[in-house]
């Protein structure tokens, strides 16, 4: 009998540079309430989350699946940076890279949206 051995590749996330984030595709990205939420929480914490720790966001349970796209989402947008960590990835917020090209825009759009939140 032989025994057959798998290789899973994992692919390393994609980060777009700092000159190819636009304003857009970040307000594309803060346009979800889950998405909003998951990068204010990432903006607010002391260090970097896995995703698992967002399963239950907004008073609801997320399937993994969902929780995946909007990470991809954020990412793809530039907010946040996945590193991989064994089979997790750890997310933290790109905000420092962020500031010089977008000032105080996305900082203010998070402290609005933790207002907000607060007087629902």
């Amino acid at each position: 009998m032989s025994s057959c051995a798998i290789l899973f590749i994992m692919r390393t996330p994609h980060h777009p540079q700092v000159e190819e984030i636009t304003v857009e595709g970040i307000l594309h990205a803060f346009s979800d309430p889950v998405r909003i939420e998951i990068f204010a929480n990432l903006a607010t914490a002391e260090c970097a989350k896995n995703c698992s720790t967002f399963l239950n966001i907004q008073k609801r349970i997320l399937p993994k699946s969902t929780l995946s796209m909007h990470f991809r989402i954020l990412r793809e947008a530039g907010l946040i940076r996945s590193e991989r960590k064994g089979v997790e990835l750890i997310n933290s917020t790109r905000c420092e890279e962020l500031q010089d090209r977008f000032g105080p825009m996305i900082r203010a759009i998070v402290e609005t949206y933790v207002k907000q939140q607060k007087t629902v």
